[in-house]
Order: structure tokens, then sequence, then C-alpha cells
């Protein structure tokens, strides 16, 4: 028994060493990816290794505002996002991209281009820099933006602002419902070129936040048609059949606002009672923080007369 426990007491002191070895051996790795500047980001097509403070990054998809909101600097987007008042500050030294333009994107040099996942030329766009792509709508608009954080290595800062922004709409929401009634519906119409569109509880225009964090009422018109896909165009014969209590008008100036002058749209009772709030359509269709914030106090203004 004596000559055993030696033995044992070896083993013991041979595994514990190998132990630390690996340990060692995973901080030494650790150390040699930050020392390169580069962090592993795990995307929906596997591992990226990516740059760990990204100084020059192109967007070629809807998230324009999340990379902006957490500081990094977009050198190069997607016409969409420039043309957002939102973003005017931001971008404003950005190049208006696009998936096929290889030539202006290799001319900015970007350390990172983050896409769509059925965006054209990844592979050629590989060739110039690490490229991220993401499903649009995998992830909700508040886990979308922590998956961003993620990829700039700033997850951190992303999940604190996802927590506060909850905390804060779901406190505004009832408010609202304490003001408004617990069974009000709200409506949310967009008229973009000449076309008239009802939006469910994820398509941007704010639905996120009057839908899913502050839980007012859709109309269940609108629940039928809308919910689902997302959206659903509609005339404006048959508009007074979507309008809530409340309707959200997003308006774009170059659209055809005629609808607004029929007797149709002016017997509808939320446009009676004045409950019909006009919100700027350029830029609305953005779920990012810097758009969120802003929707977020338009509501606020437009419900409770902040």
């Amino acid at each position: 028994m004596k000559k055993i426990l030696p033995f044992i007491l070896l083993l013991v002191l041979l595994v514990s060493a190998c132990g630390k070895q690996t340990t060692k051996t995973e901080e030494t790795a650790s150390a040699k990816e930050k020392k390169s500047g580069t962090i592993t980001y795990q995307s929906e097509n596997g591992p990226v290794e990516v740059p760990a403070d990204p100084k020059r990054v192109v967007m070629l998809a809807g998230f324009a505002g999340n990379v902006l909101d957490l500081g990094v600097n977009i050198v190069g987007a997607d016409k969409w996002a420039k043309t957002s008042p939102r973003f005017a500050e931001g971008l404003k030294n950005a190049a208006e991209v696009s998936d096929e333009n290889l030539e202006k994107i290799m001319e900015l040099n970007p350390d990172l281009i983050i896409g769509l996942s059925n965006m054209k030329n990844v592979d050629k766009l590989k060739k110039i820099a690490p490229v991220v792509t993401f499903t649009w709508g995998k992830q909700d608009y508040l886990n979308q933006h922590i998956e961003i954080g993620k990829l700039l290595n700033k997850e951190k800062e992303a999940t604190a602002w996802v927590e506060d922004f909850k905390k804060r709409a779901e406190a505004s929401g009832e408010k609202i419902k304490a003001k408004i009634g617990d069974k009000a519906t709200v409506s949310v119409i967009e008229n973009f070129d000449k076309q008239l569109y009802v939006f469910g509880n994820n398509w941007a225009r704010g639905t996120e936040i009057l839908y899913q964090a502050m839980g007012l009422n859709m109309p269940e018109k609108v629940k039928a048609d809308a919910l689902k896909p997302g959206y659903f165009a509609i005339s404006a014969e048959v508009l007074p059949q979507y309008a809530g209590d409340y309707v959200i008008l997003s308006k774009y100036s170059t659209a055809d606002s005629s609808f607004q002058q029929t007797e149709a749209y002016k017997n509808i009772p939320a446009v009676k009672n004045n409950r019909v709030f006009e919100m700027d359509g350029n830029g609305a269709s953005f779920s990012d923080p810097i758009t969120l914030e802003a929707q977020l106090k338009f509501f606020e203004e437009s419900f409770l007369g902040k």
C-alpha cells in the first residue's frame, strides 16, 4: 500500500500538469489571436476571422445603424442607408456602394464587409476583405444587434443597450396603454410611391416597438393579412378596414398622398379623432438602435404628448 500511494500521487500530479498545460495552450492561442488583431466570429456559414477592432467597414446590408451605434467607422454603404436622415452624419464620408461595385469597394480598402446572405459576388468580395453575411429576419431586431456586437467585438455594449431599451420601451408602453386603454388598436400604414402598405409586428416602421416591446394591439384585419408575411399591400378604398383606433402613417415626401383627400379616408374614426400620427418614411425601414431610439421618442410624443 505504501508503494501504491506515491504512484497515485505521481499520477495525480501528471494529470494536473496536463490540464494546466492545456489551459496554458488555450490561453496562448487566445493571446496570439488578440495580438494579431483578429477574433473569430461564428457566422451563419461557419467561423470567420475578422478584425478585433475594425476601422473601415463596408455595409451591403440594412444594418448600418447598428454599426454606427457601436462607434465603428463605415467607409461604404448601400443606397438605402445613405438616404436615411438619421445616418446622415455617420455616413457623410461613406461612399454609396452595392454588391456589384467590386472595384469601388476595393478602392475603399475595407477591413470588413457585412452583407446579406443573398447578395451577389460573395466569393469575389472575400478576396477584398473578410465577409460576414446575415439572413434578413433570422434574428429578431434586438438579437440582431447583439450578433453585430459580437462581430465587431462589442457584445457587451450591444447587450447593455438592448437590455436598457427593452425596459424603457416596455415602461412607455404601459403608460400609453393606461392612456388609450388596453383594448385600443394601432395600425402602421405606409404610402410609398403609389402604393399603400399595412405592416405586421416585425417589419420596421416602429412595428417591433409598438407590438413587441409595448404590447399594443393590432386590428384583427391587419393580423389576418399582414402578421405572417410582415406586410400587405392595400388600396385606398379598403384602407378603412385596416385602420385601428390609432394610425401611424409612414410617409415619403415623394409618394402620392392624394388618398388623404378622399371622403373614405376623412371618415376613418382615427382621422376624425386626430389619432393619425405621421412619421417620416425616409429611414423608417430600419430596426437599429439609432432608428429605434428616434421612433420610441416619436411614439412617446405622439401618444403621451411628451
